[in-house]
C-alpha cells in the first residue's frame, strides 16, 4: 500500500501517518521528493484499511497496489497522465489526445550548428528541442559532449527559438546544473538501471524522459520509472528506442508493441525514438509513421544541418527530403488516430 501526501503536507502530517501505521504493527518508508512525499506501507493490509488513512490531514490519496511498480501503474490511476514541459508562460504537453514532435541534434557541437538544427526542427513542426550536452559513448575516445558549455548553448537557442529543451544527464552530480538550464532531463538507455541517477532526477523537480534500456524488459523499464516516481516526481515520460536483438540489419530492433503494452499497464506517456532504433535515416520516417499509427504520444528524432560532419550519429540524422517527409507525416497522420498536435495545446502566459 502507498500513501501519497499532498504537496502542502507538513512534516507533522507525515509523522502522524507514520505513527498511525506503526500503531497497528506496520512499517512506513518515507520518500520525500521536491514535489510531494510518498509513504510506502508494509504489513497487514486489512489493519491499514481500518486506519482510514485517506481522512488524515495532508493525505492526497492511498493506493493498494499489486503491481511491483506501484506509483506508475494504471491499476489505480485509470486516467493516463499528461506531462507539461517548459517554463512559466510556455509549456508543451506530452500525453493522451495530443501528439508531440521532438527534434534536434544528437549532440551540441557549436552554437551555429545547434541554432540551425533548432530552426530546422521548428520549421518541421517540432515543439520541443532535443540536444545532447553530455554524451555517454561506447568508446571513451568518442566525442563526449561539451558539458556546461553545451548547456549554455542550448539555453541561448531556447531564447531565440522559444522551444523548451530536453537534454541527457549521465551523472547524479550534474543534476543541479543540468536542471538549471534544461526544461526536461533525459535518462538514456545506458543509465536506465543507474538507480542513484534515477533517484537524483526524481528529486530535481523537472520532468524526466526515461529511455528503455537496450536489454530491458518492459517491467524492468517501469520499475526504473518507479524509482523516479518514488522520489515524488510523477512527471515521467517513457521512450521506446529499440532493443538489442540478433538482427544486424538495424542498429536496434524497434519494439513497437511496447507502446500499447505500456499504455495498458501504466498511466505514464510514452514516445518513440526511431532514430536510435534504426540508426539509419532512411528508416526514420516509416518507423515514425508506425509509431503514430500504434498510438504513441510523440516521437523524438535527430536532425543535423550537415550529417556528414556530425560528431555523433550522423547516419541517422535527418536533413532535406527525409525531414520534409517526416514533417508531412507528423502534420497529417496524428489526426487520423484521434490526436491533436501538441502545438495547438501549448500553455502560454
Amino acid at each position: 500500500m502507498v500513501v501519497v501526501m499532498s504537496p502542502d503536507a507538513t512534516a507533522e502530517d507525515v509523522a502522524h501517518v507514520v505513527e498511525r501505521v506503526e500503531s497497528v504493527g506496520g512499517e512506513a518508508f518515507v520518500s520525500t521528493g521536491v514535489v510531494r512525499t510518498i509513504i510506502g506501507l508494509v504489513g497487514d493490509i486489512d489493519s491499514f484499511h481500518h486506519l482510514n488513512l485517506r481522512t488524515l490531514r495532508g493525505v492526497a490519496d492511498v493506493h493498494r497496489i499489486s503491481d511491483p511498480y506501484k506509483l506508475v501503474s494504471r491499476q489505480h490511476h485509470a486516467t493516463r497522465s499528461t506531462v507539461w514541459v517548459g517554463r512559466d508562460g510556455h509549456q508543451v504537453p506530452i500525453g493522451p489526445d495530443t501528439f508531440t514532435f521532438i527534434a534536434g541534434p544528437c549532440a551540441v557541437e557549436t552554437r551555429e550548428q545547434t541554432l540551425e538544427a533548432a530552426h530546422m526542427a521548428r520549421s518541421a513542426g517540432a515543439t520541443i528541442l532535443r540536444g545532447g550536452a553530455y554524451k555517454p559513448r561506447t568508446s571513451p575516445y568518442a566525442f563526449q559532449g561539451l558539458g556546461v558549455a553545451g548547456l549554455e548553448i542550448l539555453a541561448e537557442v531556447r531564447e531565440v527559438t522559444g522551444l523548451p529543451i530536453v537534454t541527457e544527464i549521465v551523472d547524479a552530480r550534474d543534476v543541479a546544473v543540468v536542471a538549471e538550464h534544461a526544461d526536461m532531463l533525459q535518462v538514456g538507455t545506458r543509465n536506465m538501471a543507474n538507480f542513484g541517477l534515477l533517484q537524483a532526477v526524481g528529486e530535481s523537480g523537472k520532468p524526466v524522459l526515461l529511455k528503455r534500456g537496450m536489454t530491458a524488459t518492459i517491467e524492468e523499464w517501469l520499475m526504473a520509472a518507479e524509482y523516479i516516481a518514488q522520489r515524488g516526481n510523477l512527471d515521467v515520460v517513457l521512450c521506446e528506442r529499440g532493443i538489442r536483438t540478433f538482427e544486424p540489419a538495424t542498429r536496434n530492433t524497434l519494439d513497437i508493441s511496447a507502446v500499447p503494452v505500456v499504455q495498458a499497464t501504466s498511466h505514464l506517456p510514452i514516445i518513440v525514438d526511431p532514430s536510435h532504433a534504426a540508426g539509419r535515416k532512411d528508416l526514420v520516417v516509416p518507423l515514425s509513421r508506425a509509431a503514430i499509427a500504434v498510438g504513441a504520444d510523440g516521437v523524438i528524432v535527430d536532425v543535423h544541418p550537415d550529417p556528414e560532419t556530425a560528431l555523433c550519429d550522423g547516419p541517422q540524422a535527418l536533413l532535406g527530403t527525409e525531414l520534409r517527409e517526416l514533417a508531412q507525416a507528423v502534420r497529417r497522420l496524428p489526426e487520423a488516430v484521434g490526436r491533436t498536435s501538441a502545438a495547438e495545446r501549448v500553455r502560454t502566459a
